[in-house]
Parts: C-alpha cells; sequence; structure tokens
C-alpha cells in the first residue's frame, strides 16, 4: 500500500524546491555561526560559584571520555593532532593525523576529553566559540588547533593565568594553525576570555590577548571577537607580539587607538554597523536590562554586572532558549483559530482570543520549511539564529567551587542534542570513568548503544508537534535541573564522609552516581520518544 506520509513529504520537498525556483529566496540571517559561551565571575553568582560554559554547535563529534593522570619519564614526548573532532571513539584514528611533537612533563592531570576538551580534576574548565577573523592571518602549518591548546593546557595547568600562559608559550614557539578562536577560561577564583589569532602565512606563531572578567560581573562569547583595549594591568594578558604583526601586516597605522576586535577580526560583525550577535545581546540584555538597553549601539561592553545574582540553572535556560517572548521567535508566528472561542454549542465564549499559536510551530524549523512558508506569502519567516539549535553536539555549563573539595567542587552539566530540548546530567572533577554510552559518537550512524540517539528521538519527534510536547518535555528538563541542585549537597557530604574511611568507596560512590543519573535521563527520553510517536501518527 502506498504511504500517505511519503505522499506529504514528497509534495512539500517540491513546493519548497518550486518555490526556491520562482522566486527571489527570502532574507536569510545567520544561521551556521558555532557556539555560545556565557561566564559568570564569583561574586555574580548565586552561589559563589565560577561557571564557563560552551555550546558546541555544529556537526563533531560527541563521544567524550575521562583520561586519566599519569607520569611520564623524563625523555616522553606528546603527540599534537589534528582531525580528532570527527572521530567515532576515542580509539577511532580515521582522518586523524600527527602535526607534531612537544616534550612531555613528568605529570598530566586527569581531564574530561569532549571535542573541545573542557575540564580537568583541579577545577580547571574552559568553554569554546569560534571567532574567525581574517583569513589572511591564518598558517596551517602552525601545529596547533584550539581544541589541542585546551587538550594540553588541562593536562598541565591548575589556574586560568596559568592556562593562558602556557598557550601563549606553545603558540609562540610551535605555531597556532586554526582560524581565530575564543576560549572561556575558569577556575575557581576567576575566569578569562582569551582570543588567538593566527601570524599570517610568512609566520609560524600566533597573537592573543586575555582579559580577566571581573568578580561581579558576567560575558558572553558568541562567535565574535570582543576584547577591545589593552592595558598594562595584572587582569589583562597579551602576546608580544601584538602590536607588531598588527603594523607589519598593515592592520595597524600605529596612531590611531588600538582595538584588539577592529585590528584582528576584520572590522565589524559581518558587515553590520556593530560589533556583537545577536545572541549576545540578547543573553546580556536578559541578565543586566538596566545595563543592556539597546541593540543598535556599535559595540557592548565586554563584560558587565548583571542585575541579579546568577545561578547555574539560569545559565542552562539561557543555553537552551530561543527568544521566547519577543519578536524574533519563530515559534509565536504561525496562529490558527482557536477552538475554544465557541462552546459545543457554537456560542461565542468571552474572554478567548479569536486565534492560538498553531502547536505544529516550532522555534527551530529548518531553512527548506522556513523558504516554504515564505514561498507561500509569508513574509515574517526568516533563518533566526537562536542560541540553542537542533544541530548543537552537546553543550557544557562548568560550575567551579573554591570552598569544596577539587573532586566535587568542579562539575560539568552535560547535555546532548539540542540545549533547549535535552535533559542536563553531571560529571564531576572527581570522576574517573563515565557511562559506556557516552564514549561513541552519534553522529555517523543511529545507535542504540551511543547516549545521543536516546535524546535525538525525543527532541525531533517533540519538534512535529512542539506546542503540545513542550508540555511534556520542559517539565522533564526542569525535573533533573532541579534533582541536580538538590542532590548536589548529598553527594558532597557522601563523598567527603566516605573520603575520610575509605578513598575508593568514594570514587565508586561518585562514578556510580553519575552513571544513575544519567540512566535516568535516557530512560525518561526513551518514554518520551514512544509516547510522541504514538501521539504523532495516532492523535490524541
Amino acid at each position: 500500500m502506498f504511504n500517505k506520509n511519503f505522499l506529504v513529504a514528497l509534495i512539500l520537498l517540491s513546493v519548497s524546491v518550486t518555490a526556491k525556483a520562482q522566486i527571489p529566496e527570502q532574507p536569510q540571517e545567520r544561521s551556521k555561526e558555532s557556539c555560545t559561551s556565557i561566564m559568570v565571575g564569583k561574586q555574580a553568582s548565586k552561589d559563589g560559584s565560577v561557571i564557563t560554559s560552551h555550546t558546541c554547535d555544529s556537526w563533531y563529534r560527541t563521544w567524550m571520555n575521562m583520561v586519566a593522570a599519569k607520569d611520564w619519564k623524563d625523555n616522553d614526548s606528546v603527540t599534537i593532532y589534528d582531525g580528532r573532532m570527527h572521530t567515532q571513539s576515542a580509539s577511532d584514528s580515521t582522518k586523524v593525523y600527527a602535526k607534531g611533537k612537544i616534550p612531555q612533563v613528568k605529570h598530566t592531570f586527569r581531564f574530561l576529553d569532549t571535542a573541545y576538551p573542557c575540564l580537568n580534576e583541579k577545577q580547571l574548565g574552559i568553554g569554546e566559540t569560534t571567532i574567525s577573523g581574517r583569513d589572511t592571518l591564518q598558517n596551517k602549518k602552525g601545529m596547533f588547533m584550539i581544541e589541542e591548546l585546551a587538550r594540553i593546557a588541562l593536562e598541565r595547568c591548575s589556574t586560568a593565568r596559568e592556562a593562558i600562559k602556557l598557550m601563549g608559550e606553545l603558540v609562540k614557539k610551535y605555531g597556532y594553525g586554526d582560524s581565530g578562536e575564543c576560549l572561556t577560561i575558569a577556575d575557581k577564583k576567576e575566569v578569562w576570555i582569551f582570543e588567538i589569532f593566527g601570524e599570517g602565512p610568512s609566520k609560524i606563531g600566533g597573537v592573543w590577548a586575555a582579559v580577566r572578567i571581573p568578580d561581579d560581573e558576567i560575558a558572553v562569547s558568541a562567535n565574535i571577537c570582543r576584547i577591545s583595549k589593552l592595558t598594562k594591568s595584572n587582569d589583562c594578558m597579551y602576546s608580544d607580539n601584538v602590536f607588531d604583526v598588527a603594523k607589519k601586516m598593515k592592520l595597524w597605522d600605529g596612531k590611531e587607538e588600538f582595538s584588539f576586535w577592529k585590528v584582528y577580526s576584520g572590522g565589524n560583525y559581518f558587515g553590520e554597523k556593530k560589533n556583537y550577535s545577536d545572541r549576545e545581546y540578547f543573553i546580556m540584555n536578559a541578565l543586566a536590562p538596566s545595563k543592556i538597553v539597546s541593540d543598535t549601539v556599535m559595540e557592548l561592553p565586554l563584560s558587565v554586572k548583571p542585575d541579579k545574582k546568577v545561578g547555574v540553572e539560569d545559565v542552562m535556560s539561557l543555553l537552551g532558549s530561543y527568544y521566547e517572548g519577543t519578536e524574533r521567535n519563530l515559534s509565536g508566528r504561525h496562529k490558527i483559530p482557536n477552538p475554544k472561542r465557541k462552546d459545543k454549542d457554537g456560542n461565542l465564549v468571552e474572554n478567548e482570543p479569536d486565534s492560538i499559536v498553531s502547536p505544529f510551530s516550532n522555534p527551530w524549523m529548518r531553512p527548506d520549511e522556513i523558504n516554504m512558508y515564505y514561498s507561500m506569502g509569508d513574509s515574517t519567516m526568516k533563518n533566526i539564529r537562536t542560541v540553542s539549535v537542533p544541530w548543537c553536539a552537546y553543550s557544557t555549563v562548568i560550575q567551579l567551587r573554591s570552598w569544596l573539595p577539587d573532586e566535587v567542587g568542579g562539575v560539568a552539566w552535560i547535555a546532548l542534542d539540542n540545549p533547549g530540548q535535552s535533559p542536563r546530567f553531571p560529571i564531576f572533577c572527581g570522576n574517573t570513568d563515565i557511562p559506556e554510552m557516552l564514549k561513541t559518537c552519534g553522529q555517523h550512524a543511529q545507535r542504540d548503544d551511543v547516549a545521543l540517539w536516546h535524546y535525538r528521538k525525543a527532541n525531533r519527534l517533540a519538534t512535529v508537534r512542539w506546542g503540545n510536547f513542550r508540555k511534556v518535555m520542559e517539565p522533564a528538563q526542569k525535573y533533573f535541573v532541579e534533582k541536580g541542585m538538590r542532590e548536589l549537597p548529598m553527594v558532597e557530604k557522601m563523598f567527603n564522609d566516605l573520603q575520610q574511611q575509605d578513598p575508593k568507596k568514594a570514587q565508586d560512590m561518585l562514578n556510580g552516581y553519575v552513571s544513575d543519573f544519567f540512566a535516568a535521563t535516557i530512560v525518561k527520553w526513551d518514554d518520551m520518544a514512544r509516547l510522541f510517536w504514538r501521539q504523532t501518527w495516532t492523535g490524541f
């Protein structure tokens, strides 16, 4: 029997293709830039935590692994790689090649190896966003890609300052081969924004700058070079060639006031008369509405004091946001007649609106869907880059706490797939192992033994009737956030008590807790996938 669902899909595809051929394509807003990072100083957070974060918004690997601490011999070396971002597991070397070797140190720390390595046993945490910059600055012969710089820093450093200095030394000696990048580097006392570019095709090196975010302020990086003025102070570091390279490459005349982002990023944001993304404005305005009042100024401050203290759950929520409550929310644009406007006898019901948002409307529509609506005359439809996106590989919210032992003081709250739909589970600095389902990438094929697909199935089905299914999914997300916040004190106390009695039992407890928490999210999202599938095709 002919599949009517296939027919509907075929019709929709033909409408989209025909429309694209017959009318000018609708105005496109940027939708492909990757990654958002929110930083929170210890006096700006609710509990004194230092926070950094990262949404890895592209087709990068989702496998992760806890790499053990290790002692090394005097003559040992470490290989620096390129290509690990798209591998299927820690042992996969497909299309991975060595760029060189550097001397190894006597001892390396345990760290959580994500696509962009993010947390070590000493409560050093790192987030990332790509800022691209001028093509003329890149030198692919440089040894270090940004993810390898982060890896070596986590293996060797205990503080953000140490990490910045080490990365600067490595780039100067061995070269930087990536495009412009930003790392948001935090420890249990402070958080920094670090931005780096190549030194040009004729020189193996790099230029970089780093600025400390004040303890009582927050900052956001979302694919834009944001550092402006460089000062000789304890809260600013930069490479010793930062001014000379600018003059040599004719990017700065030495007379105009020096601005790092103007010189090295290539000027304004994609030709616009401003140097910040919509995501940066939205997040900063959400946290400091009394200070960020206009999105028409050329430049936002690098950091601001929030109107009220920021909790780790606030950062989670913002990374999952899609501009709901604003005119930029795509899911609020499709209206249908309100079925409750009339009672069973056909009489008008007072105080009921004429129309409501369609349950089929969702904030993550694909460009082909948006083009279809546009071709049908809906000129309000645009490709709007939201903070949360369905092509996110994984995201982290890293919480660092100086008053606790490192093992439980540092915790990465992880979500796979769309952070606006997926739950978060914890991985602590003290974990020595993580669940097996997290150790294989889910980007290459659908697999039931891989964590990503247990979230992705429910998430994609939820967008079919987001207006209805969000009523199930959002409480589930909230449940796991509240569970994590509620149980943290218990985990901390249990670990401390067991550590004094038997360190092995303390370690087993921490690994077991994370495994159980993670497994609970898998069970819930599997249940929702079955529910959404049944209700999508059989009705309510």
